[in-house]
């Protein structure tokens, strides 16, 4: 899965489980402050992320994000190292 398969798939999370403009949307784009995602939403993404993806974030993969680029590489690295097992 690359990069930008992630991020589509969080972009298309974002937009229609929490119904954020897509403007908002960016990369650089803070969770928690631009976005206004509080902790229940984030496990809603997590579960998410896992149905489309395959690739289940742990709650201390999301404590270490911040912004959108932040979750699609926390994905990357989780698949790299489901891969790598």
């Amino acid at each position: 899965m690359t990069e930008q398969e992630i991020y589509t798939i969080l972009a298309h999370a974002l937009e229609n489980l929490f119904e954020i403009d897509a403007q908002r949307i960016t990369p650089e784009a803070d969770l928690f402050t631009d976005l206004e995602i509080d902790s229940i939403d984030a496990i809603d993404l997590i579960d998410y992320i896992k149905r489309e993806t395959g690739h289940k974030l742990q709650a201390e993969d999301f404590r270490n994000v911040r912004t959108v680029a932040d979750v699609v590489q926390a994905v990357l690295e989780r698949a790299k190292q489901v891969t790598h097992v």
